[in-house]
């Protein structure tokens, strides 16, 4: 793997994005990497038709955008003294460009819109794409998560996937790189219980109990064997879904990381609804754990 890699963040001028810029600016800092600011530039015309490009001009990179880039990333070298930032305009939409980086990229970070104009849609489509079919691990950060939380600890959601194993690993690295405790967090179902009759309910609460001892103490062997001196603590949960349970974890955290698909999961769903939930409603930034490209 390359090892000068940049930390690549998205910057369109919008607040969302100036904040997704300061916490990309941090961890290239914390991994001693450059930054890179890119902007998506798209022709207004002719996509899916034939064109003859000196009919319409192609597209260019704008004076205003360049000029956005270069401001913001004096900025930021003035407020993160030995940042290295570079920046970078390239045709296609914000979405794909990203995605398109993300192979060369050590991490990319958006920022995401929060509602944007539908009640339900707590993710921007720009968002939502890059964390769904990225080549390298996604921070996502809502414009509500500054100040940049600093003292508290990494959550991982565990649920004995290969998604999961994944997660805690990254969560591990990130939690060293802040020198912070791990939190690997199992949720187990609370709901159903007063249909059961006693005993079934507590033999099903075992049986809960059991399994996550056991995938706790799994993952957090697995953790200590990398990183031997980081501090891991194990959090079993009882919640209606592991969503729920992981946003409500999510409240006393720097950053909560997540796998992809967990368990379950089809073929074409590249973003799991536990890891879709979790960036919408998390109360600190999300990471979603993809593996890096081969180059």
């Amino acid at each position: 793997m390359p090892m000068n890699r940049p930390v690549v963040v998205g910057v369109d001028g919008s607040p969302s994005s100036l904040v997704a810029a300061e916490h990309a600016a941090r961890a290239a800092l914390l991994r001693s990497r450059p930054l890179l600011l890119v902007h998506g530039y798209l022709h207004p015309l002719g996509y899916g038709v034939p064109i003859n490009p000196y009919d319409i001009g192609v597209p260019v990179p704008s004076e205003k955008a360049q000029k956005m880039l270069e401001r913001t990333a004096a900025d930021l070298a003035d407020r993160w003294p030995g940042l290295v930032v570079e920046v970078r305009q390239v045709a296609g939409g914000p979405g794909i460009t990203m995605v398109e980086e993300s192979r060369r990229a050590e991490l990319v970070v958006v920022g995401s819109r929060g509602l944007g104009g539908f009640a339900g849609l707590l993710l921007g489509s720009v968002s939502a794409q890059v964390a769904a079919h990225a080549h390298c691990p996604v921070l996502v950060v809502r414009p509500d998560a500054q100040p940049i939380p600093m003292d508290g600890p990494v959550l991982v959601g565990v649920d004995g996937s290969e998604s999961s194993r994944l997660a805690a690993g990254y969560g591990a690295t990130e939690a060293a790189l802040r020198d912070v405790p791990l939190v690997l967090v199992h949720v187990t179902p609370s709901d159903g219980e007063d249909r059961a009759v006693p005993e079934e309910i507590e033999e099903s609460q075992a049986a809960y109990q059991a399994e996550a001892v056991r995938l706790l103490a799994d993952a957090s062997a697995a953790v200590r064997a990398a990183q031997p001196d980081l501090v891991v603590r194990e959090h079993p949960v009882r919640a209606a879904g592991a969503a729920q349970g992981l946003i409500e974890a999510s409240g006393t955290a720097s950053l909560l990381v997540v796998g992809t698909r967990g368990r379950a999961g089809f073929t074409g769903l590249l973003l799991g609804s536990v890891s879709q939930a979790a960036i919408g409603h998390a109360h600190c930034p999300v990471l979603v754990a993809h593996p890096h490209a081969v180059s």
